[in-house]
């Protein structure tokens, strides 16, 4: 343990910083849009995602990146989207492997209907707190951090997708492809 760079006070000061505004403020955008929306902040992503996206559709895999989430976190989340009728899942259509997740009409409705609270929130919770140089280094930090774990959250994703695609052919699912499991 001679090797490790310990934090001094100063970098105990920053981390503990960060971590707790980025804790607490995920947490209060969370409640906000479960109390007034019906809805946790990581549906609310996919729906932005999907909403964002051509024809407001992705495929599965596509969606999990952009949302930020693992493939088998997704299912699930898109599962209770399904059961409200907000998305629904259909075949991709130039292979008929993977899966496309679908924004619904419903879906954009209660995006729409979710969208000026959330903003709100985020508007006087991170912008209306920090002045202009301080969301140009927020940006800049934000960038550089993400840049930094890029080639382990790439190969976290590249495992889990292994591990998916062995479970499948234990279940004797036939693999799986990009989006889940095949068959």
């Amino acid at each position: 343990m001679d090797d490790v760079r310990w934090l001094t006070e100063e970098e105990q000061e920053v981390w503990r910083a960060y971590m707790t505004s980025s804790v607490e403020f995920s947490a209060y955008v969370d409640r906000q849009l479960r109390r007034d929306s019906g809805m946790p902040m990581a549906y609310y992503e996919i729906l932005v995602r999907l909403s964002e996206s051509p024809g407001r559709c992705l495929r599965m895999s596509e969606l999990a990146d952009a949302s930020l989430s693992s493939r088998s976190r997704l299912s699930h989340a898109v599962s209770a989207l399904e059961k409200n009728g907000w998305v629904r899942r259909r075949p991709a259509d130039a292979d008929r492997r993977g899966w496309v997740c679908e924004l619904t009409p419903a879906g954009f409705d209660a995006l729409a209907a979710a969208a000026p609270g959330h903003v709100t929130a985020v508007r006087e919770h991170l912008f209306d707190v920090l002045t202009p140089e301080q969301l140009d280094a927020l940006r800049g930090i934000g960038r550089a951090i993400s840049a930094g774990l890029r080639t382990e959250c790439d190969s976290a994703r590249a495992e889990e997708a292994e591990a998916e695609a062995e479970a499948c052919e234990a279940a004797g699912r036939g693999g799986a492809d990009a989006d889940g499991c095949r068959g």
